[in-house]
């Protein structure tokens, strides 16, 4: 469609454009890439700065010089100067409106009449010499200046204006096709560094951690981690049974013990006949009675 339109304007335009339009151009896209490059890079930045710090510090502000500024001028208004003023008012009516509508009425109103008689016979007399001093200083600068202006302007500006015209149009249409070919070339030049990171620093990243990290994980955790696991639960285990075994056995003892010490309830008799026929004579015929539960 550019090229189309192009070819058109091209068709009906003169030499002078199409000399000018092909350097122009070529220059303005040399000149406009980097500036470009650089206006996307401040427009991302400027969006970035306009969300998140300027707009809530704007209305901060805006809030802090309303509580600062507005709401005190407003309650100065509103709760002094109009009560002021109101006061002001009627007190001027008990003091100055009445004597003034009085001299307005028996002083200045017969003066201004008279004033008013005198000022249009000195207007008309004025009127009738402006009248035929600008008809001359018209006529004087019609000659002198408004002629040789237009002439001017018909002959020589006119034409300078048409050329300088078309050569700002075709160096804006340059610049344009410029920015928009630059638009293009920073857009490019963005994919360009996003796939050279993907290619240097994300695939190879990936690789890594597919091809090497992952079965040396697997590996770790299957050869070490997991074989430790396993022994760390059964020594738990082995643990948890030894521990139970002995407070099992410690338990069964202190009954024994407590059993063996006091007996059980109604067992008194019994553990004296017990401990009579557990005496041993010793083999000098010394009685050594030691009860069987002691021994």
């Amino acid at each position: 469609m550019d090229l189309e339109k192009s070819r058109e304007e091209q068709a009906g335009e003169g030499c002078l454009v199409v000399a000018l339009r092909m350097p122009v151009r070529s220059v303005a896209l040399v000149l406009v890439v980097p500036v470009r490059m650089v206006w996307d890079a401040l427009v991302v930045a400027g969006r970035f700065l306009n969300g998140r710090v300027f707009r809530p510090m704007g209305r901060a502000l805006a809030w802090v010089g309303r509580a600062v500024f507005v709401w005190p001028f407003v309650a100065l208004w509103r709760w002094v100067l109009v009560p002021l003023g109101v006061a002001l008012r009627w007190l001027g009516l008990v003091l100055v409106v009445v004597p003034a509508g009085w001299l307005y009425r028996w002083v200045l109103t017969p003066v201004g009449h008279a004033l008013a008689w005198c000022g249009r016979g000195v207007f008309a007399v004025t009127s009738l010499l402006v009248a035929g001093i600008a008809t001359a200083l018209y006529w004087t600068a019609r000659v002198l200046v408004v002629w040789p202006a237009a002439a001017v302007w018909r002959w020589v500006l006119a034409p300078v204006g048409r050329v300088l015209a078309v050569v700002a149009r075709e160096v804006g249409a340059a610049f344009g096709h410029a920015w928009r070919v630059a638009g293009y070339v920073s857009l490019a030049v963005g994919r360009a560094l996003a796939a050279f990171f993907r290619w240097t620093v994300v695939e190879p990243a990936r690789w890594v951690y597919r091809t090497v990290l992952t079965p040396v994980g697997h590996a770790v955790r299957d050869a070490v981690l997991r074989p430790v696991a396993n022994a760390a639960r059964g020594v738990g285990r082995i643990t948890r049974d030894t521990l139970r075994s002995v407070r099992v056995t410690a338990r069964q003892v202190r009954q024994d013990v407590r059993r063996a010490l006091l007996g059980g309830p109604g067992t008194a008799g019994k553990r004296d006949d017990q401990a009579v026929k557990g005496a041993v004579v010793s083999p000098g015929g010394r009685d050594d009675r030691i009860p069987l539960a002691k021994r």
